[in-house]
């Protein structure tokens, strides 16, 4: 039984994903290093090929009135083939080099399926 090299990205409490790919920007079994910032968000389209948009919410402090409000910002992410999502679920995204124009993120893997599946 040959085993399959799975790259170690650094980033605990994330277990690489059972399938295999042999894409080479995917951060576990490609050459794409996982630098910068990770963030949590829920995927809202998957209709590209090997893209995602990302809803990433986050809050926002306004010193003039002392409190937060909540704003969001859509991303643009890499889907290697070996990890499966579909819209609604919580991901983990970490930054890499630009892997084109719009795409500078990477899914790492899920946290959350929706549906309960």
């Amino acid at each position: 039984m040959s085993r399959v090299r799975v790259n170690n990205i650094g980033l605990a409490g994330l277990n690489p994903p059972e399938k295999t790919c042999e894409d080479p920007k995917c951060p576990w079994h490609g050459h794409v290093k996982v630098r910068g910032v990770v963030l949590t968000g829920v995927v809202s389209k998957r209709k590209a090929h090997a893209m995602v948009v990302v809803r990433h919410d986050y809050l926002h402090y306004v010193k003039k009135f002392m409190r937060y409000e909540k704003r969001k910002k859509h991303i643009h992410a890499h889907l290697p083939p070996c990890i499966e999502v579909r819209e609604g679920d919580t991901v983990v995204i970490g930054e890499t080099r630009p892997l084109s124009k719009t795409v500078s993120f990477v899914v790492l893997g899920v946290v959350k399926k929706e549906g309960g599946v």
